[in-house]
């Protein structure tokens, strides 16, 4: 395992808009490993121009295919991208750099997360700092499905100042489906956690109090009419992971509630 080469991973799954462009960005890498969990497009075929290194996995959730990609690295240092992100070249530098000289076990990013075509510079959507640079022997994906994250169990972390670039939506049907997918998977988690008390009690405060966090708190009212949209939005994912979770309480307790 060489100690200062670097392996980019990217999980797939019907990113043919997305991951050429995605790879395009780091193909600087000494090693990209794509996994993909089915894709019907052309994303395997667009992968394989860039590495050999794609694996077909089925789908075993967020932090689990992550792992999975990571353990079919062959470097030390593993740089995380999604799909739709891009690393620019001022990424590209400070990784080579932070390789070069390691300060830390992890490294940080903030992201600019671009909706609808504009960068979004409030709503909590900025600077969104992710670990997305870590020594493969330090770190693994943790957290709750679909909220995955890196966790450093022993070592440092620092933060980069330089930005990766997130293109999050293109249309607000392509947001209102990932709120729906992603609710699906967050209900069901919370669910296996038991947290499924008083539901239709809190479902409508927690509603209103987080439009006022991001419209209001956060500033989303500065990013304009899309910073509406993404402060509503944000209410509506909270209404479908406590309505569906509600929804799967009555259902395992027979209808009874």
């Amino acid at each position: 395992m060489e100690l200062n080469k670097l392996t980019v991973t990217v999980i797939t799954y019907n990113e043919e808009g997305n991951i050429r462009d995605c790879l395009e960005s780091v193909k600087w890498a000494d090693e990209i490993v794509v996994v993909d969990s089915g894709s019907s497009d052309k994303t395997v075929a667009i992968a394989r121009e860039y590495t050999d290194n794609v694996f077909i996995n089925p789908w075993p959730g967020h932090k689990e295919q992550k792992n999975f990609a990571i353990d079919k690295a062959s470097n030390l240092w593993i740089f995380s991208i999604d799909a739709d992100e891009r690393a620019a070249d001022s990424v590209r530098k400070f990784v080579v750099n932070a390789l070069g000289e390691p300060g830390a076990e992890g490294y940080c990013f903030p992201r600019q997360n671009y909706f609808l075509g504009k960068w979004i510079r409030y709503c909590g959507w900025y600077p969104d700092h992710v670990l997305r640079l870590f020594r493969k022997d330090k770190g693994r994906f943790g957290g709750t499905n679909p909220h995955d994250k890196v966790i450093i169990e022993s070592g440092s972390v620092a933060t980069a100042t330089v930005p990766i670039v997130h293109i999050t939506y293109e249309s607000i049907s392509q947001y209102v489906a990932k709120q729906n997918f992603y609710s699906d998977i967050s209900a069901l988690e919370m669910f296996k956690a038991g947290r499924d008390k008083h539901i239709d009690l809190i479902i409508f405060p927690k509603m209103l109090w987080k439009f006022v966090e991001v419209f209001f708190l956060k500033r989303g009212i500065l990013d304009g009419f899309r910073g509406f949209i993404i402060s509503a939005g944000t209410s509506y994912y909270l209404f479908l992971k406590y309505a569906k979770l509600w929804a799967l309480t009555v259902s395992n307790k027979g209808g009874n509630q």
